[in-house]
Order: structure tokens, then sequence, then C-alpha cells
């Protein structure tokens, strides 16, 4: 069945090229004064137990700047003659650790393949930083992430020597380069769209696999390991998050991850799963029925969920504000929920924070994507509510939950335990919204013509 999905999903787009990574260095290293000294870490690798690890992923600004994904990683950049010079410190080639966890591009492979100018052994790092750390008045590093980096840039500070009282060299600040480094990657190039996108379609994919195996009895934990078995297949690095399998009253837990119960008939199935390729997440949701025939109520409240959101998407566009299908979502809601007889205000009373909608919708519409789930960017810069522009990358994903097994709430008896979200990728493009999830179907009639026939 895998195959299916493999052809459908296409080729393989291109990875990231170093003229690319090299054009991100430039346009970071020109927010920079050639004083500064920049230093990019990576997380250590984490015991799960004994000599057991948990899968690595490097950070996302490592990832960024230079592509590179082992761990033992640092990379740095400082001025030298006014030209910007990097370094990246790697793990050395070890023919034994080669042997028992897999090769290694060591020192000559990060020279020869990556964008940097200059690579050494993680082991040589305390002398060789040592030395720039020594050249710089400032330092931009995120504290927090290693702490040997940490340990050497605070005892550089500290530092008293005659030279630095007689030359005033040394460092004498640090800053979190965070800021900048996050409005560059807010914006995705033609490149990132492309990984994005891939990513997306492999996710869709996944859905309808999920949908086609979705019938009365299955498993949460069985459908889980259907998609999780896609994205492996697809060649992906696995899941983005934690999957949200939730079958009746699961589905109205917003990051329910439990996924052990068994779907019933008569349910509404809710699934959130993205995968991550290359790196890059993708992040969708569908709801359906597990045994393929949406109930009256259960398609009311569906329709309401996909009329919203598909007037959100539509505010995707360049120069609204960030909250425009928010406020959108919201306002098709309330007036679904209104027409249902649901909710029993005015449809402004309805929107206000304590309104009756925030009991059926408590959460945003949407949120950044890209490198991560919950992609980095300032939603309200200066205090201002931020406007789209060409190249970002945003969920949008409204949602109704009816959960009967709330104390704080009186849920209707018709749509108790119903939980619907509808989640797409869009993409902020001068033409409009480009949703790049759209392989995967959500209109009620494809969904009913997908579920249970696997």
């Amino acid at each position: 069945m895998w195959e299916d999905s493999v052809q459908a999903i296409g080729d393989e787009p291109a990875v990231i090229s170093n003229d690319e990574f090299s054009s991100r260095q430039s346009r970071l290293f020109s927010q920079l004064r050639p004083t500064d000294l920049l230093i990019i870490t990576a997380p250590h690798e984490s015991r799960r137990s004994n000599d057991v690890h948990y899968p690595y992923r490097t950070s996302s600004d490592m990832l960024y700047l230079c592509g590179w994904e082992d761990p033992d990683a640092i990379f740095c950049a400082h001025n030298e003659d006014g030209k910007w010079v990097t370094t990246l410190f790697v793990q050395p080639k070890d023919v034994l650790k080669e042997i028992w966890e897999g090769r290694r591009p060591g020192v000559e492979g990060a020279t020869n393949n990556w964008p940097i100018d200059n690579a050494h052994s993680h082991g040589d790092m305390t002398e060789i930083l040592s030395k720039m750390l020594v050249s710089c008045s400032r330092v931009f590093v995120k504290l927090g992430i290693d702490s040997d980096v940490d340990q050497l840039v605070e005892q550089e500070m500290k530092a008293n020597s005659r030279d630095r009282q007689k030359l005033g060299i040394g460092p004498v600040s640090i800053v979190d380069p965070s800021n900048i480094i996050n409005e560059l990657r807010l914006r995705k190039s033609s490149a990132e769209i492309n990984l994005m996108r891939h990513s997306a379609k492999i996710a869709s994919q996944a859905h309808i696999q999920a949908m086609a195996n979705t019938k009365p009895g299955v498993g949460e934990w069985q459908l889980e390991g259907i998609i999780e078995g896609v994205f492996k297949y697809c060649k992906s690095s696995g899941t983005a998050y934690p999957c949200i399998i939730g079958s009746g009253e699961n589905a109205t837990i917003l990051h329910y991850t439990v996924n052990d119960d068994t779907c019933d008939d008569g349910e509404v199935l809710l699934i959130d799963a993205g995968c991550e390729y290359k790196g890059y997440a993708s992040d969708i949701t569908r709801s359906w029925p597990v045994n393929g025939k949406f109930s009256d109520a259960q398609a009311e409240i569906y329709q309401v969920v996909l009329d919203s959101q598909l007037a959100a998407i539509d505010q995707c566009r360049v120069g609204n504000k960030y909250d425009a299908p928010h406020m959108t979502a919201r306002r098709v809601l309330a007036e679904g929920l209104i027409k249902l007889g649901i909710i029993n205000q005015s449809l402004e009373d309805a929107l206000l924070p304590d309104g009756e909608l925030s009991k059926w919708y408590m959460h945003n519409t949407g949120h950044w994507l890209g490198l991560d789930v919950h992609d980095v960017g300032i939603y309200r810069p200066n205090g201002e509510t931020r406007n789209f522009e060409e190249g970002m990358v945003i969920t949008v994903e409204p949602g109704l939950y009816f959960g009967a097994w709330r104390p704080d709430v009186d849920c209707p008896q018709r749509y108790a335990n119903i939980g619907i979200r509808i989640e797409d990728d869009v993409l902020i493009t001068k033409d409009g919204p480009d949703v790049l999830s759209g392989d995967c179907p959500k209109t009620i009639v494809d969904i009913e013509s997908i579920v249970g026939t696997a």
C-alpha cells in the first residue's frame, strides 16, 4: 500500500545548497560588528538508559546556518581583516567508534563538503575558541545548550589579564543571537519551500493511509504505527512531534498523545500528525468518522469547522495581519454555532474573551512552521501585530471540541464527545495563500470515499 503513497509524493527535492547556506551566513554577518564573535552550539546526545541514547537531532540554528547534523558540533564566525571566517568543530574520525556507531565525516569531510572555511576536532575547541574570545568585544551565543562553551565564555568574561588591561581586548558582553537568526528563518527561500512541500506531501499520504485503514475496533496505536510507518517508508526522519490519535472523547483533548484506546463505531477520530524531512516540519490535522459515514450531528460540526478554516486560509495574504485568520475563523465558528443553537448569545458577545465560543474553541488558529513545528519568529514585534510577508509559512487549524467529560461546561447531548480540528500548512505568496498540504483530503465527500477502503 505504501508504494502508492511514494508515487503520489513524487521525486525528492534538492537539498539546501552550500550557496544558500553562504547567503544565510552573509545576511546574518551583515548585522554584526567586526569585533563580534558568533557561536552556535548544538545539544549533546541524551542518554535514555545505560548505553542507549535517544535519537539525536541537532539544533535548528545549526541546520539553518550550515546543515551539520552530527553531535558535538560548534559553529563559529569571527572577522579577520574585514572578512568573516567560519569555523566548525566536529567529531574527529575514530575507527573504533565508527565500527559501532557509523561513519563520521570528520575534520577533512567537513572542510571538503560543508559551507565553512575551517574545521577542527571538537577536542581542540578550548584552545582555538579561547583565542577567538580574547579578540572579540561581544559574544553572540545562546547559553544553556553546551556547558563546555558556557564555561569557556564565562571564564573569558571574568579574565583580567595584563593584556586585557593594557589593550582593552576580550569580551565585555554576551548577546543571544536568537532574535537576529529567528527573523532570517521566518521567511523561507524557494529551496526551503520545496522541502516543506515535500514534507507536507508525505504527511498527507500518511493521513490518507490512516483514513483507509480506519474501521470500528482499530486501535489508536495501530493507526499511529501506520502513520509513522509511512513517514519512515517515505524517507523522512520521522515525526515532527508526538502524534495525536484520539477517538471519541479523546478527540476533545487538544494534546492527547497516549494513543492506547480503541476506535469505536459512531465515534469521530482526530489525527494530528506531521513528519520532518531534511529538518523541515509538516503539521496536518484531519478528523473523520470511524465507521466511514458522518452522522448528521458530526457533519454539522465538521462543516462549521471546515467553513471557518477555508475562510481563515483566505486571510493568509501579503499585508494582512498575522491574527486575521484567527479573527476570521472565530467569527465563522461563532456564526455556525449560533445557527445550530449551541450558542445563545449575540455574535459580538459570543466573540468576547469570556463569550460562549471559548467553551468550545480555546486555542489559536495558527503558528509559524519551518525547521521547528512551532517555528521561530515574533508575532508582535514592538507590540504591533505583524503583517504577513511573502515566504512566511503558517498553520491554519480551527476546531470545535465538545467533551462530555468536562465538568466546567454543559455539553449539548447531540454533540457529545465530537472533537473536530482541520489543519493545513499555508505559504504566504504574492498571489495569495498556497496550501502546502493540499494533497490531504478534507471535504466530507472525499473523506467518506476513503475511510475504511484499505
